[in-house]
């Protein structure tokens, strides 16, 4: 069972406290903030941390830290999927999550966790429900909370239908005019790139989100065309996974007629956004390198350094002829670096001078020319001497097309009479990718 939920800032703040079944003292934010500050990226700390009587679980989402302090042993899992949750309902509430809207909005925040949790064991989590019972802030609200001075009304004085439904992650009674359902299949491409071009790391997680808008209660029968490549899968809480499991068993012992065969999903979607399913790609049985390569070189030598960086788009990759969109390259320099004189013929950059971080905006690689950022940094006179080489970043996105392969290829709607509209769409986009100098 969880005790305590601190939500701090990227610079250690305390934003928010809550506390359900002892008041941890905050001192135990000091205890997490000592091993953040022993490592360099956010993404290295630990998420279980253990002292002495107390573990200290934590994400990291929107530069901000959700911590739970927890006393008792209990699935790691658990408790880190709570505090994703957390997050994922905040940005559905709040649209942008920064530390200044969190601020503005923390008494909303404070409602939300009472009905999130209970007694240190979750209980409503679902944005459909929880919408029902504390509404989402709007500009309207705040107007009529600034003008009576008692501040917006959030909280449902009555009790909502949606509590009474038989299943709950839905709430009963919804009607739309159009019957609408969105698939979108979104693949993140993790891959660390060697010095010498070589790909020492590459990874695929996918996610299949969905945007239904359907009337009534519906019960929805979804079929993929070849799933084989699909492993590590999760799901929302509405599929019914045992018949997902039957599935692969009888399409599996149809070898080797496997390939092309559908696979089935059988859920009542809750009503609005969703994350259907979560997964991995089979590097083993889908060939693919990334659609992009980024061949930095950069050197620091006395008072100043070179920096000549190229990126383009590969050939025979996974793009399938699509365009590579929104291409940025991220470039940390080191903190004693005081100008630098920089030209690129493709897109425009951005230095910050306080994080000494290059931002290189390309967007759509041309056909006719390689992007290239090239030109020379500088030191002050007293600086020591550099030992370091810095890590390269990009990201991109294509759209229509998916590593894997995955595609929907029916969907059959059951305990309703209308037929619904379905959309489907694919997108591939770079995860922590990654390039060594």
């Amino acid at each position: 069972m969880i005790d305590s939920f601190f939500l701090l800032s990227g610079t250690g703040e305390v934003l928010v406290e809550k506390h359900w079944r002892q008041i941890n003292p905050r001192s135990m934010c000091d205890t997490f903030w000592k091993e953040r500050g022993k490592v360099g990226n956010p993404e290295d700390v630990d998420p279980v941390l253990c002292t002495a009587k107390h573990y200290l679980v934590n994400v990291h989402r929107f530069g901000m830290w959700f911590l739970a302090v927890i006393r008792t042993e209990l699935p790691p899992l658990m408790s880190i999927e709570f505090l994703h949750r957390i997050a994922d309902v905040l940005k559905d509430y709040l649209g942008e999550v920064r530390e200044d809207v969190v601020k503005e909005n923390f008494l909303l925040l404070y409602q939300l966790l009472d009905e999130m949790m209970d007694n240190g064991m979750p209980l409503t989590t679902e944005p459909n429900i929880l919408k029902s019972m504390i509404l989402p802030p709007t500009t309207l609200g705040r107007m009529a909370g600034a003008i009576s001075g008692h501040g917006p009304q959030t909280v449902v004085q009555e009790i909502s239908d949606a509590t009474m439904s038989n299943v709950p992650w839905r709430k009963s009674g919804a009607k739309y005019s159009n019957n609408e359902i969105y698939f979108d299949i979104v693949e993140e491409l993790d891959s660390i790139i060697d010095s010498n071009g070589q790909s020492v790391m590459l990874e695929v997680h996918g996610n299949i989100e969905v945007n239904a808008r359907l009337s009534g209660m519906p019960d929805l029968t979804l079929y993929f065309n070849d799933p084989s490549p699909l492993m590590d899968t999760s799901f929302h809480p509405c599929v019914r996974y045992g018949r997902w499991e039957r599935e692969k068993v009888k399409v599996r012992a149809i070898v080797p007629l496997y390939e092309g065969l559908a696979q089935v999903i059988s859920f009542v979607p809750p009503d609005g956004n969703f994350r259907l399913m979560s997964y991995t790609v089979d590097q083993s049985s889908r060939g693919f390198s990334p659609p992009l390569y980024v061949k930095p070189q950069i050197s620091f030598s006395g008072s100043g350094g070179m920096v000549n960086v190229t990126c383009g788009e590969k050939q025979m990759s996974l793009s399938k002829g699509k365009a590579v969109e929104d291409v940025k390259v991220v470039i940390p320099f080191p903190k004693a670096v005081s100008t630098v004189n920089l030209t690129c013929n493709v897109g425009n950059y951005m230095f910050d001078d306080i994080s000494k971080v290059l931002e290189w905006n390309i967007g759509k690689i041309p056909k006719d020319k390689t992007p290239l950022i090239q030109g020379n940094v500088a030191f002050p006179p007293d600086h020591e001497d550099i030992d370091e080489n810095p890590v390269v970043t990009a990201e991109f996105k294509i759209q229509g097309v998916s590593v894997s392969g995955l595609a929907v290829d029916s969907l059959s709607l059951h305990n309703e009479k209308y037929k619904p509209y379905k959309g489907v769409r694919s997108i591939v986009k770079a995860g922590r990718f990654q390039v060594r100098t």
